[in-house]
């Protein structure tokens, strides 16, 4: 009678869910992957193959639609470009950063730059395999190569773990990879902590080389590798509450502790009003303000104080790092800005790096939807800087994903290098889901909805088929109710369930309902 009962219920949710109909079908996904299909040569096929793409991206990735063909467009094409880089291997799946293979990376092409993107932006794969076996190879496998790859840049591995863990809600992961984790953080600590405490990196090992501020044999303090840490040591402290080590949870909240205050002590620069790269060897801070100085934000690092959120008036200074293609690398201002050469090698000297935007908008949002001192940012700067940086995913007037740009023109600076096609080295569709739609992933059993699209921007949009925590939710909005005829408003469904709606676009905040398996357990 259980089991009839049972099945009743899970008929009637189906029907239900099927009649109300709150998300989307894939019509746009196949649209644009047949474009997309149409105008690539595809030299290089790894585990999903281009006619397999619409199958697979059917059943792993969130389906988005805006009244912002941009935006929308190119949030199909950074997913379906990811997925070229999909690998299957004796060790398990990994991602490449390069299509091609390059001499720096490591066993199957892969490099570790980028890390931390590539878990931020998998985390929404709704197959949880792909990025749990790239998490086991960087943290089982490289180690027993011959030359182990995963220290040859900077990462906040640790942070993008547990962020992973919020969205999957997957404990005995983090019970798994805690101490492979800690063993990690305290060989970065062997390996590039100073004696004061902070930790020193040349550019070209943070995935930045040939900086105004440094360069590749320059042993400098600089604000990634510091807020990387910061953030990795806050992950690691609440990933051991989570599993009850509480020693190694008060160690890592006092490294917290101390690496904020040192990196708002040591790499401020009052005069400037910016954070900086402070210069060993000359034992002063940089005359430059380099984009680098907004990553702390990435990981809520400064305090709330308006003194620090002045820094943001330079994102959207013509003389500071605003450009018609992008977010510059360092300030437009600056004598040495764009000196070191034009495609010759990696230049961070001024030139927009897609790496580094995802990292700025992520700091902006953050600073948006956490901090009370905003210095004039706002939802329609996040939505501009993210609409330009969607814009600049052109060549020659086709979808296209390069290593940097230059920042008047949108040319790509490795020009047609095979090496720079698709270059898997940032983010995009996380930025989207979590910080425009604004889906958050939270430690607790709250859902939380935090929309950065600005007033009266758009009348519509539709976010579905989001993996969160055992769920499928979808966030719609429709202002006036004719584009989807369910409502006036926003709503948010869990598992096709209605749970909160609003008549505004707004901060909205509700108790999770049980997972639909969840709660067939329980009748049974």
């Amino acid at each position: 009678m259980k089991k009839t009962f049972t099945i009743l219920l899970l008929l009637t949710a189906s029907i239900a869910y099927s009649q109300t109909k709150p998300g989307l079908s894939n019509d746009k996904l196949k649209t644009y992957v047949t474009y997309f299909n149409k105008i690539d040569t595809e030299t290089v096929k790894n585990y999903v193959t281009n006619d397999q793409a619409i199958d697979w991206l059917s059943q792993n990735i969130p389906l988005f639609e805006c009244p912002d063909s941009t935006l929308e467009k190119i949030y199909y094409y950074r997913w379906w470009a990811m997925r070229k880089h999909l690998k299957q291997t004796p060790d398990g799946f990994v991602f490449t950063e390069f299509i091609t293979p390059v001499n720096h990376a490591g066993k199957y092409n892969t490099v570790s730059s980028a890390l931390g993107h590539h878990i931020y932006e998998g985390r929404w794969l709704r197959d949880a395999k792909y990025i749990n076996d790239y998490i086991n190879f960087w943290l089982y496998v490289d180690p027993k190569t011959p030359k182990p790859h995963l220290r040859n840049f900077s990462s906040w591995l640790q942070n993008a773990v547990y962020n992973y863990y919020l969205v999957n809600g997957n404990k005995p992961m983090v019970q798994k990879l805690l101490p492979v984790l800690d063993a990690d953080y305290r060989a970065w600590e062997k390996d590039k902590k100073l004696p004061n405490n902070m930790f020193w990196q040349f550019d070209v090992k943070d995935a930045m080389e040939e900086s105004i501020s440094g360069g590749r044999k320059d042993k400098n303090i600089r604000p990634t590798i510091n807020s990387y840490m910061y953030g990795n040591a806050i992950a690691l402290s609440k990933m051991a509450a989570l599993v009850g080590n509480d020693t190694l949870k008060k160690i890592y909240a006092a490294k917290a502790k101390e690496l904020k205050k040192l990196v708002q002590d040591t790499l401020w620069d009052n005069q400037a009003s910016f954070f900086k790269v402070k210069q060993v060897a000359k034992n002063q801070l940089a005359d430059a303000r380099e984009e680098l100085g907004y990553i702390p934000w990435y990981f809520n690092l400064p305090d709330d104080k308006a003194k620090y959120a002045e820094q943001w008036e330079q994102l959207v200074d013509e003389k500071g790092f605003n450009a018609p293609w992008g977010i510059t690398t360092a300030e437009r201002r600056h004598p040495g800005f764009r000196t070191h050469g034009t495609g010759h090698g990696c230049e961070w000297d001024g030139a927009v790096w897609p790496f580094a935007t995802t990292q700025t908008l992520k700091g902006l949002a953050n600073l948006l939807t956490n901090y009370k001192n905003k210095d004039g940012m706002s939802a329609k700067i996040f939505y501009d800087e993210l609409h330009k940086y969607a814009a600049s995913h052109q060549k020659r007037g086709l979808p296209y994903l390069g290593e940097y740009q230059d920042e008047k023109n949108g040319y790509w600076l490795k020009g047609d290098n095979p090496r720079s096609s698709y270059y898997n080295h940032s983010g995009f569709a996380d930025l989207i889901i979590s910080d425009l739609v604004g889906l958050k992933p939270r430690e607790d059993d709250k859902l939380e909805v935090y929309p950065l699209i600005p007033e009266g921007q758009w009348d519509w949009f539709c976010l579905d088929k989001v993996n969160y925590r055992g769920r499928t939710i979808t966030i719609r909005w429709d202002k006036t109710g004719t584009r989807y005829k369910q409502g006036q408003g926003l709503y948010v469904y869990s598992d096709g369930k209605e749970v909160a709606k609003s008549k505004e676009l707004k901060h909205i905040m509700v108790k999770l309902p049980l997972p639909a398996l969840t709660r067939d357990k329980i009748i049974q």
